[in-house]
């Protein structure tokens, strides 16, 4: 099997490094100084799990890899749209994407029967613009359930979990994604194949339509969000309103508040991804977390009152963050 990860930051490396391990022909498509220590000294995992080394191909050209069976997408949702160009050299006629991210998909109502069916929402994919980057018919849906951080450049520190949800929009069991899944688990993880992968984007996006644009917020970690009373009754009524949307629209999460609230709290003092970019200095990847949720509601009728407050002080904060860049 021959994979390219690109945008091999914490999560990306993390997965390339497993996959290297478990004997697939690996190649990390990074850049600067983290580039340089993966050339110089490898991917160093160190984890609760036991630490370990790997060594895979890393370049910053796509073209120095050639085309793959699977593309492991690392990126944050806000650069899809700009990743055509990055992804182009690396694809065959029958090369999977592979997208880890947060939030709703842009290939969510692709393959999915009833009302809305085809249906495009704009805050994810704003004029089909990551359709074009990224073929729906490419697409492999990946929910996440591991808290990485680059610790230094080339130094990937694996928090808590191990899971990668994978799964076609379709809910076919396809081979592309078993295949995937077997060198996944060979390489240590844990990489269920789904055939309702929806399911598992609700029960992540209940935890990171919160706890995301709270802790960018109030600069605060996921356990300091949930010690804290105020902060957590909100919570509280931001997944209220998020599991709402997600039954007008045809999926029960099937977890409750209280146990999702639980599940956050074990990451301990962990920063989530969007304070960590905002310390440092990055735009937000908010829109395929609130204001897709916000969309969302707006289309099938949702009343949702605080996630529209929180994403319009978390879209102000974003909107400064990227004009003083």
């Amino acid at each position: 099997m021959k994979v390219a990860v690109l945008g091999a930051g914490a999560i990306g490396a993390y997965v390339g490094a497993a996959l290297h391990r478990a004997g697939a022909e690996v190649h990390l498509i990074a850049r600067g100084e983290h580039l340089a220590a993966i050339r110089r000294e490898g991917v160093r995992v160190l984890s609760p799990r036991g630490d370990f080394v790997a060594h895979p191909h890393a370049t910053d050209d796509p073209a120095h890899v050639g085309p793959v069976d699977h593309v492991f997408l690392g990126l944050k949702a806000n650069h899809y749209a700009a990743a055509g160009p990055m992804i182009k050299p690396l694809l065959h006629e029958a090369t999977s994407i592979i997208a880890a991210q947060n939030g709703i998909p842009w290939w969510y109502f692709h393959g999915l029967r009833g009302p809305y069916e085809g249906h495009r929402i704009e805050s994810v994919d704003p004029d089909g613009a990551v359709t074009a980057a990224l073929p729906l018919e490419r697409a492999i849906g990946c929910v996440v359930y591991a808290a990485t951080e680059i610790e230094a450049p080339g130094v990937i520190r694996h928090l808590e979990g191990t899971r990668f949800s994978i799964g076609e929009p379709t809910g076919d069991l396809s081979e592309r994604c078993a295949s995937f899944s077997r060198a996944a688990v060979e390489g240590g993880l844990k990489c269920p194949v789904e055939a309702d992968l929806r399911k598992d984007v609700w029960i992540k996006l209940m935890g990171n339509i919160a706890f995301n644009p709270i802790s960018a917020l109030a600069r605060a970690t996921m356990a300091g969000i949930a010690r804290h009373e105020g902060a957590r009754e909100l919570v509280v009524a931001m997944m209220q309103e998020t599991v709402e949307v997600a039954w007008r629209v045809g999926c029960d999460p099937g977890v409750s508040i209280e146990r999702r609230l639980r599940g956050a709290e074990k990451a301990g003092e962990h920063k989530t991804s969007t304070l960590q970019d905002l310390e440092r200095g990055r735009p937000l990847e908010l829109d395929v977390l609130l204001a897709a949720v916000v969309e969302l509601a707006d289309l099938t009728g949702a009343q949702v009152p605080v996630l529209r407050a929180i994403h319009a002080v978390s879209d102000l904060l974003n909107k400064n963050l990227v004009r003083t860049a």
